[in-house]
């Protein structure tokens, strides 16, 4: 028998506020149309009063709980993926811990911008087949609306707040592709491309600084590595794109997410897209789409699933499962 993290339970939260992409012709030199057909935006939430990072995290943790048909007792550890954490310490994750009323256990965050949730998962899933944990929270969760340059256009229009979660359960398998849970996972990071995307504030300036991006180089970077790290993990997995029931990518730009279908030999039909809907939430991006495309019908058990990221860092990676 071969050990297996798998998907007991998703679920997700959106903040009440609504943004269509005609509120931001009010302020900037931009129209709707700029932005669709620039991103595929063409809406995200933001986060309002009292919707910090940890409580929105904490609100899709119960639901994941819920679709789960377990207590937060029943949780032995919390990764959350997040870059907006509420404070610079204690993490977000511990304040999740609090909120969910779970005495026992430990929770910790992880920062890897966009690519996250990603590493969040590969992290629960090492824990899992160490033994160190039977049942993980993880947990993707941004406030991205609080770190923007509202006189930029290129980047202030792109993003949105939100969070999404799953439990992972370890579950005997037979160590074969056909199992479900997460079957392989591949992560990578390079540390001389931090120029491309960043927020210039911190511990070092004493402020909390606001996003920049050099969006025509990160593009160039994405849908390569993307496209080569989900083929890693594919490989590793023992599966081919033609075994793959969905992809589920980090919802940056539907450019992006286009080109990496492609590269990867994948259709369109086989792709869930969120990112109309919600802008690009960076970490919480996956577990969104997860969740969304679960509701939706789209994701049902016994799927086969490539999902991938990549941010900031640079970092990325690629996670397979099967649901």
């Amino acid at each position: 028998m071969t050990l297996r993290a798998t998907v007991k339970g998703v679920g997700h939260y959106l903040p009440q506020r609504v943004v269509p992409n005609a509120e931001f012709e009010k302020t900037l030199d931009t129209t709707d149309e700029w932005i669709v057909s620039r991103s595929g935006i063409e809406r995200r939430h933001f986060a309002g009063d009292g919707e910090t990072t940890s409580m929105m995290a904490t609100e899709a943790a119960k639901a994941a709980l819920a679709d789960a048909g377990l207590t937060a007792d029943d949780v032995d550890a919390i990764v959350l993926a997040t870059s907006t954490a509420d404070l610079t310490f204690p993490s977000a994750a511990t304040m999740v811990q609090a909120n969910l009323g779970m005495k026992k256990g430990f929770a910790f965050d992880i920062q890897a911008v966009c690519a996250g949730f990603i590493f969040a998962l590969s992290n629960a899933n090492a824990l899992v087949l160490s033994g160190q944990a039977k049942r993980v929270l993880v947990i993707g969760a941004e406030t991205f609306s609080r770190i923007m340059d509202w006189t930029d256009r290129g980047t202030c229009v792109l993003f949105g707040d939100g969070a999404g979660a799953l439990v992972l359960e370890a579950t005997d398998g037979e160590g074969t592709k056909d199992d479900r849970g997460i079957l392989a996972t591949d992560l990578n990071s390079d540390g001389t491309h931090r120029d491309l995307l960043y927020v210039d504030g911190g511990v070092s300036t004493g402020t909390t600084g606001y996003l920049r991006m050099q969006g025509n180089q990160v593009f160039r970077h994405a849908v390569e590595k993307l496209a080569a790290t989900a083929n890693t993990a594919m490989a590793d997995a023992n599966v081919t794109a033609d075994d793959i029931d969905w992809v589920v990518p980090h919802q940056a730009n539907i450019r992006i997410i286009q080109g990496t279908a492609k590269k990867m030999g994948v259709p369109m039909e086989n792709v869930v897209v969120t990112v109309q809907d919600h802008g690009n939430t960076s970490a919480a991006s996956i577990p969104l789409a997860l969740s969304v495309g679960r509701d939706r019908g789209q994701i049902k058990d016994g799927d086969l699933i490539v999902t991938e990221a990549i941010g900031g860092g640079l970092a990325w990676g690629a996670v397979v499962l099967r649901w």
